[in-house]
């Protein structure tokens, strides 16, 4: 027997595309998504509202002929930002929100925020404009320990920012633990946070018992089994301040399985089958759309997407490819080490 389940489009706000040869392989496998938050850390990072339009001209290019994905663009902080040019991103409707990563938090984040006064004007101006601060959350402090560095973000940094600028928009990206979630929940209007798919799927005994799991490595770090559970609480809620964003973040094999891999889980060929066995799970299938299609755009202030996605459960479990392969070596596909009988209709175009 088959069972059917249809929701609105979904948006991801929270998508790594990378660039040259990575990018051709792996923009296709996202446009089950009708827009995406494009993350700006590349090498060079995109630092102006020219290096995004030209950043996403390069990703309409890799796009599969007709497609009708949307790459919403992202400007990475750096202390040089100049409040004028991402002014007039937003207004030629290059630039939809910028992005602070904490200097040496995650790929490519060497050139990030060390001093939070030093973006301060550039702060205000998107305050004014409406536009979102997209957050990694998370401290770089040595004393602070990694599984504990969500927490002392909000402490030490996103509170007491959100005391001084009020009225700034603020996304907690890839949030990961129970403090996280109670923050949003609690907090007034202006926060959302989105969750990832291997957050949601795994906790750290994945990455760490019976032997080292490099492609289970991600950043912010897989948590405790109580923090994976306050995590899916929250996305099954139905609440708005809580939406997906995959997060899924390409790197090659040989990059990941070296002495110092990479940080991220190459999760968009199975996000969707994966969200709908959660959902599944804690019996609130009847929320999957609220979370992937409409709480999202809500927040960012679009309107949801108008077409619709299919999902069928099948008797027989899904195979997905283990691997992409690229001009410079595979790409791990996520293994979110259950059998997923959830599938998308046939791919998007």
């Amino acid at each position: 027997m088959t069972a059917e389940l249809e929701i609105l489009r979904p948006d991801d706000w929270h998508l790594h595309l990378r660039d040259g040869a990575m990018l051709a392989a792996v923009a296709p496998h996202s446009t089950w998504a009708r827009r995406a938050i494009i993350m700006p850390n590349l090498d060079p990072p995109v630092t102006t509202s020219a290096e995004a339009a030209a950043y996403q001209h390069r990703i309409r290019r890799a796009l599969p002929r007709g497609s009708d994905f949307t790459p919403l663009m992202t400007l990475y902080l750096t202390e040089r930002t100049d409040p004028a040019d991402l002014a007039a991103g937003v207004e030629t409707g290059i630039v939809t929100a910028a992005k602070l990563y904490p200097a040496g938090a995650t790929t490519n984040s060497a050139r990030g925020v060390r001093d939070l006064d030093a973006i301060m004007p550039v702060l205000e101006r998107m305050a004014d404009l409406g536009v979102p601060l997209c957050t990694h959350g998370e401290v770089t402090a040595p004393e602070v320990d990694i599984f504990d560095r969500e927490a002392v973000f909000i402490e030490r940094v996103l509170a007491p920012l959100r005391q001084r600028l009020p009225e700034l928009k603020v996304v907690m990206e890839h949030v990961t633990t129970a403090e996280g979630v109670d923050y949003v929940r609690e907090s007034a209007p202006g926060i959302g946070a989105t969750i990832t798919v291997q957050h949601l799927m795994l906790n750290r005994n994945a990455l760490l018992a019976g032997g080292i799991r490099p492609h289970y490595y991600c950043l912010p770090v897989l948590k405790r089994e109580r923090h994976r559970q306050a995590l899916r609480r929250a996305a099954t809620s139905g609440h708005a301040r809580f939406f997906l964003g995959t997060d899924s973040a390409p790197h090659l094999r040989g990059a990941k399985e070296a002495p110092c891999g990479c940080a991220g889980c190459f999760t968009a060929p199975v996000a969707l089958p994966c969200l709908a066995h959660v959902f599944e799970e804690e019996g609130a299938l009847d929320r999957l759309e609220a979370f992937a299609s409409r709480n999202g755009p809500a927040f960012y202030g679009l309107a949801p997407n108008p077409d619709r996605l299919r999902l069928q459960k099948t008797r027989s479990p899904m195979r997905p490819p283990s691997s992409i392969q690229t001009p410079e070596g595979p790409v791990e596909v996520f293994d979110p080490g259950v059998a997923l009988y959830w599938q998308m209709e046939p791919a998007y175009a």
